[in-house]
């Protein structure tokens, strides 16, 4: 019986699927490239103010378990693939959500409509920036949408095309939410996408599985930092 990625995150489409029947996966450097999604500051705010509205504390208490697998878990596995990527000499790219205009008005209606998806980051704002631990050198590519495929609100398709890439490794936030559009639309462009379960999160660690399920086998193979470096190294 396969073990790792083989066997995890089995829908329904799937169940009686023989894992050893899937080919090893291996990324050639030459045409793989590192797709960082939405890691961005405004994702890791500061605590309330001390005179804050108990319901903004209650907020932020909700969004602590996010938080710390951000921090714990996603930033310290992106880190990692980031440091091979740019070893090997792999290309790493940026997505980043960031409005054009100062108030937002180019913003897709995805990202306007009312609630917790209605956030407006101008392109120059702090909190619109990719967090610093994991920051772009100058050389890297950084496309920014206001949607939440990368692909279908910027011009990385044609990036990609022309630096010969076939394969993409993403990472980011949220798995229920960008990551997932993102690997969609890479999917249904004849892409091959390896979605790194730990350097993924959702708001919740259920959405998180249950949206990894979903995509798994379809839209792409859903694999964790180690097997994904192991497969570099291959």
């Amino acid at each position: 019986m396969s073990t790792g990625w083989r066997n995890a995150y089995r829908s329904f489409y799937y169940e009686t699927m023989d894992g050893d029947s899937l080919p090893d996966i291996v990324l050639d450097p030459k045409e793989t490239a590192l797709l960082v999604i939405d890691l961005q500051a405004c994702y890791l705010p500061p605590p309330p103010a001390t005179d804050a509205k108990p319901s903004d504390v209650a907020e932020w208490e909700r969004w602590a378990p996010f938080r710390s697998r951000l921090k714990n878990i996603v930033l310290p596995a992106t880190e990692r693939l980031i440091a091979r990527f740019r070893e090997i000499g792999s290309d790493v790219i940026y997505a980043r959500i960031a409005s054009l205009t100062p108030d937002g008005r180019d913003r897709s209606l995805s990202q306007a409509r009312p609630g917790f998806n209605n956030i407006n980051l101008p392109l120059h704002a702090p909190e619109s920036q990719v967090l610093e631990q994991i920051a772009p050198l100058p050389h890297e590519i950084v496309v920014t949408k206001t949607t939440d495929s990368a692909l279908t609100g910027t011009n990385l398709r044609l990036i990609l095309n022309n630096l010969r890439v076939r394969n993409v490794v993403a990472v980011g936030i949220f798995t229920d939410q960008c990551v997932a559009c993102t690997v969609r639309s890479l999917a249904d462009e004849s892409f091959n996408v390896i979605v790194v379960d730990d350097a993924c999160a959702a708001a919740t660690d259920d959405l998180h599985r249950q949206e990894l399920t979903i995509i798994n086998n379809i839209y792409c193979q859903v694999l964790t930092a180690d097997e994904t470096l192991a497969a570099i190294a291959s």
